[in-house]
């Protein structure tokens, strides 16, 4: 990863000005936000996942039969980072988190990218949310976003998330199964339902793992498996990314 790192100059170092900058940074209030701290929104990443940058929750909705409500909340970086700052102008130099099998290099000083700006369980954090609603052909209906402070309610894995949906969950997904992790799966096949009538294109390229032994040497290099816990996540954040053009628009 070292060699990788240094033959592709990509920055490892932040200006001082930057990590003061992000030193600095306290957490949000509820100021210009709504509360959504009693929404249970998780997290659903890799097991590998050093950072948490999306949460989300679904439920049926009371006003649309076979509709559902989605919220896809994603971390609000905006608050702490704002234009031509210290801390924009060494995001605008990275570009992007570089993501190797045993580090990441972040775009941001990791007081920000694993913790302020990191949805971690039973935190307050600042976010961005989107509204959605969809009806029971898979159509998004209505959107809308606002500023907001949650809480997660669980740091997930795609293989928990899974599990539990297949009737096996382990003791952190247990509880949330019916209340939180079925409604999602519900929402999903909604979405992948309406995916699959408009015959959209489906990449599904396969993706290695590579894992280590005690002394960090290489020891496999594995097929990592789709679930459609994963799909499930891709499908609310096309919708949410949709919706966004839109209001853009």
């Amino acid at each position: 990863s070292l060699v990788s790192i240094h033959t592709h100059n990509i920055p490892t170092e932040f200006s001082a000005a930057a990590l003061a900058q992000a030193k600095a940074a306290k957490p949000a209030d509820l100021d210009g936000r709504t509360d959504l701290r009693d929404l249970p929104l998780v997290t659903i990443d890799g097991a590998d996942a050093r950072d948490f940058d999306d949460a989300v929750w679904a439920a049926p909705d009371p006003d649309a039969e076979g509709g559902w409500q989605i919220k896809v909340a994603i971390a609000d970086v905006s608050w702490y980072v704002r234009p031509d700052d210290a801390l924009d102008r060494a995001a605008a130099l990275r570009g992007n988190s570089v993501y190797f099998p045993d580090r990441v290099v972040p775009m941001l000083p990791e007081a920000l990218s694993n913790d302020l700006c990191s949805l971690r369980p039973n935190e307050d954090r600042a976010c961005l949310v989107a509204h959605l609603r969809i009806d029971r052909n898979g159509q998004v209906t209505s959107h809308r976003f606002e500023r907001a402070l949650m809480r997660s309610a669980a740091r997930l894995t795609y293989e928990q998330v899974q599990a539990a949906h297949g009737g096996t969950p382990d003791e952190n997904a247990g509880p949330l199964a019916e209340s939180v992790i079925a409604p999602l799966y519900g929402a999903y096949s909604v979405l992948a339902e309406a995916r699959r009538k408009r015959g959209a294109l489906e990449i599904d390229l396969p993706e290695r793992q590579v894992r280590f032994d005690d002394q960090g040497r290489i020891a496999g290099i594995e097929p990592r498996h789709r679930l459609d816990s994963h799909r499930l996540i891709e499908e609310f954040m096309i919708a949410a990314n949709v919706a966004a053009a839109e209001a853009l628009e």
